[in-house]
């Protein structure tokens, strides 16, 4: 953890979303939650790629209109 990041009286430790280490959870920490820059611009670039999704039910396109769960 770089000198930067010591923790405080005040901080906590908690896990980087996403390398999984230590990270210093405080103002101290300018890159928080994430324990580094590296991370933060590793979960910023899988955004931006689309990485992250939500799942979603959506039917198949040759699928009739309308919500198939639904009864008539």
């Amino acid at each position: 953890m770089p000198h930067s990041q010591a923790p405080t009286s005040q901080a906590r430790i908690v896990t980087c979303p996403s390398c999984g280490g230590d990270s210093v959870y405080s103002p101290a920490n300018v890159y928080r939650p994430f324990c580094c820059e590296r991370c933060k611009q590793m979960d910023l670039g899988a955004w931006a790629s689309e990485s992250f999704r939500m799942p979603t039910e959506v039917p198949p396109d040759d699928a009739p209109h309308g919500d198939p769960r639904q009864q008539h």
